[in-house]
């Protein structure tokens, strides 16, 4: 449903009678949030929560040269809607989503507007224009005024080239060194109680925004244009910018300009289920989805493709197309839908000169006849260098999809890149995991062929430091997660504590948390095509926990918040048809969680398989316990969970 109004300007006459100023109001649905727009010598909004304020009056402009949007601006037609709707992802965390928001729309002299939204769940703005030629933007002015000194977690990072970063949490925001700068979203909590997050969507054709302390504030900042680049860090085959110029980006005079996040919870825990950026994003471009499988995949690369124990050659070195039969025949027995055959497989610089070791038509032709898929890696430059050949050349292959890496930057030519690879992937019915990519800002709303994206510190990392913890674990589903999808790549049977976790690469890497924390990853977080990283050697010798990861889906239908305190614990529950799934996790404090199944229907009973870590998982982290119980809606069940403890459990009628 939707209303429209058109407004006269409402003018507010100073004492002055040549300064004249213009204010507009716009509240969420229902009513919690307000925003105060001044329109004077620039544009100004402020917001409160529940009558408490959360921004400041925060300037934003956008600079095009000759026309410096939000100064001096003088105002003609405002129009408000009020839209009352549902969203119906193809997949996703549930089936239908609420689309409610109120949206004021101010059209100003000069062939621009501003376009504000408020959600219950946040608010945002967006710069429109209508040049008739296109338009260069000079810069952009993103201010973000937050209410009293917060709390802040901060992605720092002081380049524009990496997304997998630890987090760094400051007591106040004015701790933070000016000049700091962070990747979005990153989050702040004010004495309130409530949890800011700051963020963006729609992010097309513009260079990707950036979070910087300067003049005890946070503003947005961007990666100006790049000027010069060549070929260099990471193989050699990363793009890497040496010049840029002194300008952000060349687009059309005619657009829309990405979305400018605010979303602000009075109960944190409802950020694990936030959605605000899907919902800001450009509907799907693709008719047909039916193509489109979120799923399990089989991976290599992460244990270094050992198979300790078994009768076929293994390791890095012995990769190829005996290794990967094995991995095929282990996901078509687990259940599992793909197998992703990462780097390696082909020259790195050329795609179609595949190695004679790795015979990937054969590869595909033994996965199909098992149900079973194949992803391919490569790497983002040589994907592009003949982005139609390569492509065609996946596609007869008859491979599923393609993970493409080492894209290590987000100005404008590269936020071009995703979607250009995205179309003509979805041209050829080809699913897309980023790796070495930015953030996601809804890209996978308009091309739902983009089944993930990296951006995070994942266990990966856990071969080379100690930033892969439950500490970092229990902050990326409230901040990072908010953002969209995340491809962490769970699933390590080899479980340490504090104490006893060691970095180990080259060889068979183990992650810190117990193992039922991992577990419960494949449930807390948001990862439609999701890894099994571990060898399936180890996966074999449990099979109650292949019960589990066989039977754990990666879309769900519906998706409860149970409980939650951002950096300390999260409890959710997700439904799949009649089956209900539901993760907890702890960080480096044992904490003790109560499951309230009130969500299950009446008059039912359910059976359910249970995990949790064991007594002694504190000091020994891959012990569990598994049994089977029986509940029904009026259950209360308490659960300790060790020191970066978890639990999973399967419900079913």
């Amino acid at each position: 449903m939707r209303t429209r109004i058109i407004l006269p300007v409402l003018l507010l006459f100073a004492v002055q009678a040549w300064s004249q100023s213009a204010k507009f109001g716009l509240e969420s649905p229902n009513k919690a949030l307000k925003i105060d727009i001044t329109v004077q010598d620039s544009i100004t909004y402020a917001l409160t929560l529940g009558g408490k304020p959360v921004l400041l009056p925060s300037a934003i402009a956008m600079d095009f040269g000759g026309v410096k949007a939000g100064k001096n601006a003088v105002v003609g037609k405002t129009v408000k809607d009020n839209v009352r709707g549902e969203i119906t992802p193809p997949y996703g965390q549930s089936a239908k989503l609420r689309n409610d928001y109120n949206e004021l729309k101010i059209d100003f002299k000069n062939l621009y507007s501003v376009i504000f939204r408020a959600y219950d769940e946040g608010i945002a703005y967006r710069f429109s224009t209508d040049f008739p030629a296109p338009a260069k933007v000079v810069s952009e002015q993103a201010t973000f005024r937050l209410a009293g000194d917060p709390e802040v977690v901060f992605p720092e990072s002081d380049v524009f080239t990496s997304w997998e970063v630890p987090y760094v949490k400051y007591k106040s925001l004015s701790a933070i060194a000016e000049g700091k700068k962070a990747i979005s979203p990153a989050l702040f909590g004010q004495a309130t109680g409530a949890k800011i997050v700051i963020a963006e969507s729609d992010l097309l054709d513009y260079p990707g925004m950036y979070l910087q302390k300067h003049e005890g504030t946070i503003r947005g900042t961007w990666a100006p244009y790049p000027a010069k680049t060549e070929l260099g860090s990471w193989g050699n085959f990363v793009s890497v910018v040496k010049e840029r110029k002194d300008y952000l980006a060349e687009t059309a005079g005619k657009r829309d300009y990405p979305w400018r996040i605010v979303i602000a919870a009075q109960q944190e825990k409802d950020l694990l289920a936030n959605q605000l950026v899907y919902k800001l994003a450009t509907p799907s471009a693709i008719q047909d989805v039916s193509w489109i499988k979120p799923g399990k995949a089989a991976w290599e690369w992460w244990h270094d493709a050992m198979l300790p124990g078994s009768d076929t050659p293994s390791g890095m070195k012995n990769r190829g197309t005996a290794l990967y039969k094995r991995y095929i025949d282990f996901a078509a027995d687990s259940h599992l839908e793909y197998l992703m055959i990462d780097a390696g497989w082909s020259d790195v610089y050329d795609l179609k000169k595949v190695k004679p070791e790795t015979d990937v038509r054969e590869l595909v032709r033994y996965a199909k006849a098992k149900n079973v898929n194949v992803f391919l890696w490569c790497v983002a430059t040589t994907l592009l260098n003949d982005l139609e050949g390569n492509l065609d050349f996946i596609r007869s292959t008859g491979a599923a999809g393609i993970k493409v890496d080492f894209f290590d930057r987000d100005d404008q030519p590269a936020i071009q890149w995703f979607e250009k690879i995205a179309k003509a992937a979805a041209d050829r019915q080809l699913m897309i995991d980023f790796h070495g990519c930015s953030k996601p800002t809804g890209l996978e709303r308009k091309y739902p062929n983009i089944v993930n994206y990296e951006a995070v510190r994942g266990a990966e990392c856990s071969k080379w430091d100690l930033t892969a913890n439950p500490d970092q674990h229990l902050l990326t589903p409230f901040i990072r997660m908010v953002a969209g999808p995340l491809d962490y790549t769970p699933g390590s049977m080899r479980n340490a504590t504090r104490e006893t976790f060691k970095p180990v690469d080259p060889g068979l890497p183990s992650t810190q948390g117990t193992r039922c924390h991992e577990l419960a990853m494949f449930v807390i977080f948001n990862q439609p095509l999701a890894m099994l990283c571990d060898s399936p050697m180890e996966y074999v010798k449990h099979p109650d926990i292949m019960q589990f990861l066989s039977a754990v889906p990666t879309a769900f239908d519906e998706t409860r918040v149970l409980d939650g305190k951002v950096g300390e614990y999260a409890v959710m529950a997700k439904r799949k048809a009649d089956s209900w799934y539901i993760g907890a996790m702890t960080n480096w404090d044992a904490h003790t969680v109560e499951l309230d199944f009130s969500f299950l229907p009446d008059r039912k009973t359910y059976e359910v398989s249970l995990y949790t870590d064991a007594g002694d998982a504190g000091t020994d982290a891959s012990h569990y316990t598994f049994k089977t119980i029986q509940v029904t809606r009026k259950t209360r069940l308490k659960l300790p969970l060790a020191k970066g403890g978890g639990a999973v459990a399967m419900i079913r009628p």
